[in-house]
């Protein structure tokens, strides 16, 4: 038997760190700094996994570059400087990417984030050399776009039926569906379970230490006859 993937992709926010609470808490600040209508916390944490734009256009339908270019300047502010509100790695992340990366897999990051706050993250938590590739919505299309995908499998030279996506939102399990590779989902993420089952993902970890135990599991492949 041989690992049939050969790639895991992993979101961030949601799946490997908790962060929904100071995603939320930004996002709210930043609409109260611009005046802008009051959004229920079910309504901003919708929009967690999407990139900046497209979540804007989801809470606000028809905005202008002008409030493009606002809410994502002071939510920047926010994220990345001033709000205190706490995000810390689910726990088994870290022990969980330091044995996939011993026994050999390509490990990669594609998230909603943005490229400086991802980088921001990967070298506050540590995490950054464990990583081969990672891509962010501000540089290429947002999920569930197949694009993050496409160029993280061109860069590592893999394959689609290589490749494991694992995430907490429905946009993360579309986005492996559009790119014709798998996807695990997570259940304490974000979007709910009955959600993220309606997209057929192969499985559901109730904890990131799991997929381990999943991979050994169901990520083998016979070895074609020589």
């Amino acid at each position: 038997m041989t690992n049939k993937y050969q790639l895991i992709v992993f979101d961030w926010d949601g799946t490997l760190m908790d962060s929904e609470a100071r995603i939320v808490a930004c996002i709210r600040e930043s609409i109260k700094d611009l005046e802008l209508p009051h959004l229920e916390d079910d309504a901003i944490k919708n929009i967690i996994g999407l990139g900046l734009r497209e979540a804007i256009d989801t809470l606000y339908p028809g905005s202008d570059d002008r409030l493009h270019r606002d809410l994502t300047e002071r939510y920047r502010y926010h994220f990345l400087t001033a709000n205190p509100t706490p995000s810390e790695l689910f726990n088994g992340s870290r022990a969980t990417l330091e044995r996939l990366n011993d026994e050999g897999y390509l490990l990669a990051v594609a998230t909603g984030k943005g490229r400086v706050g991802l980088d921001k993250v990967l070298y506050e938590t540590g995490l950054d050399d464990l990583f081969h590739a990672t891509r962010c919505a501000d540089e290429t299309f947002s999920k569930p776009h197949p694009q993050m995908l496409h160029e993280l499998m061109d860069v590592l030279g893999v394959e689609p039926g290589e490749t494991l996506m694992v995430g907490d939102t429905e946009y993360d399990i579309l986005m492996a569906k559009n790119a014709n590779t798998d996807a695990l989902g997570v259940s304490y993420g974000v979007h709910d379970v009955e959600r993220l089952l309606q997209h057929e993902p192969q499985g559901m970890l109730d904890d990131i230490a799991e997929l381990n135990v999943w991979l050994a599991q169901h990520g083998r492949s016979a070895q074609a006859a020589g």
